[in-house]
């Protein structure tokens, strides 16, 4: 019987949700990082999938001092860095636009804004919730290849739809030469449709009604997971509570 390869442990770490694996070199080079209960500090260690390893106190601090917030981008704004003269949502992240509703005890201080991106896309002409963080846990969460959690828009949309062009969006399409996966897609109201995706490809929900033949007017983002954007206004931000999930 084969013995079980060895895997780097920065890519087990992140594997296991313990932490990104930029952060997880940034551990094991602090010595944070124990393996059945012996301590690594040595860069490009390995270990297998089979053994426990633990984060020191020192590493779970740091975790719970990550930021995490949320954000209702404007539209105008781009999700990531600036491009073509257009301003990053992030840049609204300051103390004069946080929420008047938010229940989080913690105060805004600028440095929360070091190390913080977005977790997950956005585009200019879209509005609604994104999340920033410092949280590579989260992070990887909401944008990993194969996560589950799935984010609700409302369209606003203008042409007709016939119920098998309704059947196609819910699954059947196909993107970038490969088949998208099922969606949720239903009538909200008379020009609105309702998406539940799990997948983000660029720009997808416009190039989908596209294909359909239907003109997207108005795209908002109301949910990721869990968490709903709820009454936060337009260009303001909320810290993620601490009871929070996605």
């Amino acid at each position: 019987m084969n013995e079980p390869e060895k895997i780097r442990l920065s890519k087990l770490m992140s594997a296991q949700g313990l932490c990104s694996r930029r952060e997880a070199d940034t551990y094991i080079e602090r010595g944070w990082v124990f393996v059945d209960g012996v301590q690594v500090s040595e860069l490009g260690s390995k270990a297998y999938p089979t053994q426990k390893i633990t984060l020191n106190k020192a590493a779970q601090e740091s975790q719970q001092a990550r930021v995490t917030i949320l954000l209702h981008k404007p539209m105008g704004y781009v999700s990531g860095q600036a491009e073509d003269g257009h301003k990053p949502a992030a840049m609204l992240f300051t103390a004069d636009t946080r929420y008047a509703g938010d229940t989080v005890p913690m105060q805004y201080h600028p440095l929360q804004s070091k190390g913080m991106a977005p977790a997950g896309r956005l585009d200019i002409d879209s509005t609604g919730l994104l999340v920033l963080t410092q949280d590579g846990r989260i992070a990887k969460q909401l944008i990993g290849e194969n996560s589950p959690i799935d984010k609700e828009y409302l369209v606003r949309v203008q042409g007709s739809l016939s119920e098998k062009n309704l059947a196609l969006l819910n699954h059947g399409l196909p993107l970038d030469g490969a088949p998208l996966k099922p969606a949720q897609v239903s009538w909200q109201n008379q020009d609105q449709l309702r998406f539940v995706l799990q997948e983000g490809k660029k720009r997808q929900i416009r190039r989908m009604c596209e294909m359909v033949g239907l003109k997207v007017v108005g795209l908002k983002r109301v949910r990721i997971g869990k968490v709903m954007l709820g009454d936060l206004p337009p260009g303001q931000w909320r810290y993620l509570r601490a009871g929070e999930r996605f």
